[in-house]
């Protein structure tokens, strides 16, 4: 149990960690936000340099679902969901260096590469996975025995093969059939809501302004934000409550939150029962590299193009197509991800190595993208999101570490997701009630 008035050290500033440091915060607790370098970890913002100015946007891209409810919540808490821009998106498809849309139904008909039988089944596989309520079973199975049992061999290969590398690089073989059900039911949900045609949003500034606005509230609320201080050891006090030693020296708290991936909280909780502490570092993450390309232009009218022909980048993000060009100077913004394992080579490589070669693929598919681009930045990141394995639930690591005083929540302990912003928002408030937040559920902030 977390009492009102008890002082809590939260370590980790992204969407989980500021979401769960204001919820404290309303309800009386007294939160200290540590972050090792700024707020908003794979949510920040950040700004490319171009010969007109900085373009300012999200540091990764990002997307708000009208369905979204958790996440809505939070905008609407915030004064931030009414300033939402709300728009309905095109998909693109490439294959054999065919450019198509895949926006409606005919779109679907008209997609070259599968036959009207695999299509039929494509069809009844996506029907099927919206219908499916229950994910245990799913998590059991690997997912191309799932998708091979209602799509076929060759949907599989042609189809979905692309698709599941476009987020789990080469690990795609380890997945769970959980992982593209989740896809699915998220894909679906506005319909099943009875929303209609799923609309994607963004609030003018991106997640930086969330994340800014995010920050004032706890302010506001006497919560303590400290950037560009890692924390480097948590221990249970012998007197009670929790030293927590970080840049700027040593500090005692009654209890302290670590919202870090599995492994970097391993690294710096003392006194970890060996279990706990295997749970932790054998969880598999997922890294990206980000390319974020300014160009003069739109390339195509899609917000996502699917790619199964190989390129060094695993999809096109035209991020403009959602969002209002004015809100970046006019420009168009693209991001070009490739998702690997964390060990990858190309981690290694510099910057300018990285632009040289996504910037060749994008050409492939839009040639006058060559005349067109004004800068390119990349980002990376080691870990991103759990690689989902079989039966992923049963090694989640535990929200209670035993440690007195010390515990651990994640977007690793989300079991049926995609990992994205929703979740981690909905993933923190969920775990106000796990830790024992003192008026949770009956509190009017």
């Amino acid at each position: 149990m977390i009492a009102r008035n008890a002082r809590v050290a939260v370590v980790g500033g992204g969407m989980l960690g500021l979401t769960l440091a204001l919820r404290m915060c309303e309800r009386g607790i007294r939160v200290c936000v540590f972050d090792r370098s700024e707020l908003g970890g794979l949510a920040a913002g950040w700004s490319i340099e171009t010969p007109g100015g900085p373009v300012s946007w999200d540091r990764y891209y990002h997307v708000t679902l009208a369905s979204d409810a958790a996440l809505r919540r939070l905008l609407a808490d915030l004064d931030l969901d009414a300033e939402v821009a709300w728009t309905t998106t095109q998909t693109g498809y490439l294959t054999d260096g065919r450019l198509v849309p895949v926006s409606s139904p005919r779109d679907f008909l008209a997609l070259p590469g599968l036959s009207l039988l695999a299509k039929v089944r494509l069809a009844g596989t996506i029907g099927w996975g919206s219908q499916i309520r229950n994910w245990r079973t799913l998590e059991a199975m690997p997912v191309e025995q799932w998708l091979t049992r209602w799509s076929g061999h060759a949907t599989f290969r042609n189809f979905w093969v692309p698709l599941l590398e476009s987020k789990l690089g080469d690990a795609w073989p380890e997945a769970n059939a959980a992982f593209i059900w989740a896809t699915i039911q998220r894909l679906t949900a506005a319909r099943r809501a009875g929303i209609g045609t799923e609309q994607f949003g963004a609030v003018p500034g991106g997640y930086g302004r969330v994340l800014d606005v995010l920050a004032e509230r706890i302010a506001q609320c006497g919560g303590e934000i400290v950037t560009g201080t890692p924390v480097t050891s948590l221990a249970a006090a012998s007197g009670g409550g929790v030293d927590v030693v970080s840049a700027r020296g040593a500090d005692r708290f009654d209890h302290a939150i670590v919202t870090s991936t599995p492994r970097a909280a391993a690294s710096i909780i003392d006194g970890l029962a060996a279990e706990v502490r295997d749970r932790m570092n054998t969880v598999k993450y997922q890294g990206v590299i980000c390319a974020s390309v300014v160009l003069r232009s739109p390339l195509s009218p899609y917000y996502l193009t699917y790619l199964m022909d190989a390129l060094p980048f695993t999809a096109v993000v035209e991020m403009t197509t959602m969002i209002p060009p004015a809100w970046i100077g006019g420009h168009t913004l693209v991001y070009l991800p490739r998702y690997l394992a964390p060990d990858d080579p190309m981690f290694e490589a510099t910057d300018a190595e990285i632009s040289s070669v996504f910037l060749a693929g994008l050409r492939r598919i839009h040639p006058r993208a060559a005349d067109e681009v004004l800068a390119v930045r990349i980002a990376r990141s080691r870990e991103v999101f759990p690689l989902p394995t079989l039966n992923y639930s049963t090694t989640v690591p535990p929200v209670h570490t035993g440690v007195p005083g010390i515990s651990f929540v994640s977007s690793a302990q989300i079991c049926n997701g995609t990992l994205n912003v929703n979740e981690t928002v909905a993933r923190a408030e969920d775990a106000l009630a796990e830790l024992g937040v003192a008026g949770f559920a009956d509190a009017t902030p």
